[in-house]
């Protein structure tokens, strides 16, 4: 799996996992990311012309704090049942 920059405008985060939002962790994490860059990155998975989040909802969310335009995801498949 092989990491690349997406535009943060193009990431939607589903409403369930928007409530699991934690403004203290997004506040520490963005300090952490504006000191050291981001570390790891957040994993999303195509949906037409957007990506949908599946991983990493306050890297997103410290990363657009900032006032960035893009993030490092990796995209990877839905599950097939």
């Amino acid at each position: 799996m092989e990491d690349q920059v997406l535009p943060i405008d193009k990431i939607y985060v589903p409403v369930k996992r928007r409530a699991t939002l934690n403004e203290e962790t997004v506040k520490n994490l963005a300090l952490e990311i504006l000191e050291e860059g981001q570390k790891v990155p957040i994993q999303v998975r195509r949906d037409g012309s957007r990506f949908v989040l599946i991983e990493g909802l306050h890297r997103l969310e410290a990363c657009r704090s900032l006032g960035e335009n893009t993030i490092t995801a990796f995209i990877v498949r839905a599950r097939l049942h």
